[in-house]
């Protein structure tokens, strides 16, 4: 699955979550850090997918790869402060840490493959 469509899918169980955070749990803090960055990623892949240059795409990956990261930082807190259980823990924390995983690849790739051109 490509990353923006991945990006997005992973979006709307990011939106689920705060709804179900801020209705049953009432956390309205961390949750809303945690929708802010979560859904963030996707607008910057789809963002990237138009970039007007390789130096642009680069910084909108890295933006969303930034993203991904403090998403899984929000999600720890969440978990570690009893908001959401382990086996929602585990599921969505995975989904993020492949997603982050993945950003760094195309960043890294990305930028490697400037530098070959660049230097060419």
């Amino acid at each position: 699955m490509l990353i923006d469509k991945r990006s997005y899918l992973f979006a709307l169980r990011i939106v689920k979550a705060y709804k179900y955070l801020t209705k049953q749990q009432n956390e309205y803090i961390l949750s809303k850090q945690m929708l802010r960055s979560g859904t963030s990623i996707g607008a910057m892949m789809r963002e990237a997918k138009f970039a007007q240059s390789r130096a642009d795409f680069v910084n909108k990956a890295s933006i969303a790869l930034k993203e991904a990261n403090e998403t899984l930082y929000w999600l720890e807190l969440l978990h570690d402060s009893e908001y959401i259980d382990e086996k929602t823990f585990n599921s969505i924390y995975i989904e993020a840490d492949e997603i982050t995983a993945i950003l760094a690849s195309i960043v890294k790739s990305t930028k490697e493959n400037t530098e070959k051109y660049d230097n060419a």
